[in-house]
């Protein structure tokens, strides 16, 4: 299970980081709205979000995720048992090798309790 959620956060931070170096940035708008005549864009809204920013979206929370999960498992180790850990304490004290008996009390001249 580790292994899966390790391979799915390096996959996710690569895809991430190939996303938003892909991405054309808001500040080239910017600087080209002043020659070109396109000032809408600038101040106006730049419309629904692409598939590019969608996808960045998504695997920005598939990596806040992966990075949660990581962080529980690592908090929260599986014990491993053995075959000693399975048997309780209990158990090794009541075995058939060590017999349960009231111990009699031989201070007191002959008499054995009822």
């Amino acid at each position: 299970m580790e292994t899966l959620v390790w391979a799915v956060h390096i996959l996710t931070a690569v895809v991430l980081i190939g996303l938003v170096l892909i991405q054309h940035g808001k500040g080239a708008d910017m600087g080209a709205a002043f020659g070109t005549g396109s000032a809408g864009s600038l101040f106006g809204s730049s419309g629904s979000a692409n598939f590019l920013s969608r996808s960045t979206a998504v695997a920005a929370t598939l990596f806040f995720v992966t990075s949660l999960s990581l962080t529980y498992i690592y908090a929260h180790p599986a014990q491993q048992q053995g075959l000693m850990d399975k048997v309780s304490p209990a158990a090794i004290q009541a075995s058939p090798a060590t017999p349960a008996v009231n111990p009699v009390d031989e201070s007191k001249s002959g008499e054995i309790p009822k």
